[in-house]
């Protein structure tokens, strides 16, 4: 019989991203990051107070993630609850970035601690999570994701998985839209001690725990 499968994002969910990026775009690029509200790029200001384009955001983003990943650290307990999670199922990770970035976000965990195959991904996670669901055939699986966009099209193509809305990152976790209360994820969770005792009782068929 296949094992159980758990699929996680990475940034907010595994490491902190916001702050170390935030950082960054002060020291190096004279930009000041205050999350507004649920908009990631009306929360980005230049130091004349001119807003920043998508566009740049885009290319600022690449430039984080190929040169300044090593910024990033662990959200409090995701280390230890992945290690724990791997004896009890396959743990992969599905991540929004493009293909080219596969081998640093693996490298990247791997210093972390985390030796997790990496699947890369842009757009609504749902046929991801499709594909990989249909690669290792498993007996029950897991989603973990902090951006409610990605719970609503994993419920729409694969309902059966369990699905978990995780944000590890106080500054964020507030301001976003909760999938839970939106009924496309099965719980809200943001702390990992907490979430392990429930994503162990999916893996193991107990939900009435």
């Amino acid at each position: 019989m296949s094992r159980p499968l758990v699929v996680t994002d990475c940034d907010e969910v595994l490491l902190h991203m916001v702050v170390p990026w935030s950082e960054w775009l002060r020291e190096q690029h004279g930009i000041a990051f205050s999350l507004n509200g649920n908009d990631f790029v009306r929360s980005m200001r230049r130091a004349d107070g001119a807003p920043v384009t998508p566009q740049d955001v885009w290319h600022l983003l690449d430039l984080f993630f190929r040169h300044e990943m090593e910024r990033q650290y662990p959200i409090a307990g995701a280390v230890a609850a992945m290690q724990e999670l791997s004896h009890h199922a396959d743990v992969v990770v599905l991540t929004n970035l493009t293909d080219d970035h596969r081998a640093g976000r693996a490298a990247q965990l791997l210093g972390h601690g985390l030796d997790l195959k990496v699947y890369t991904n842009q757009g609504p996670k749902g046929p991801a999570l499709q594909r990989i669901h249909a690669e290792y055939a498993p007996s029950r699986a897991v989603f973990i994701d902090d951006i409610a966009l990605h719970h609503g099209s994993v419920a729409e193509l694969a309902p059966a998985v369990h699905r978990l809305h995780l944000c590890g990152e106080p500054q964020m976790a507030p301001h976003i839209r909760c999938a839970h209360r939106a009924g496309h994820a099965h719980a809200r969770i943001d702390r990992w001690d907490s979430a392990l005792p429930w994503l162990l009782a999916r893996l193991n068929g107990d939900e009435n725990d």
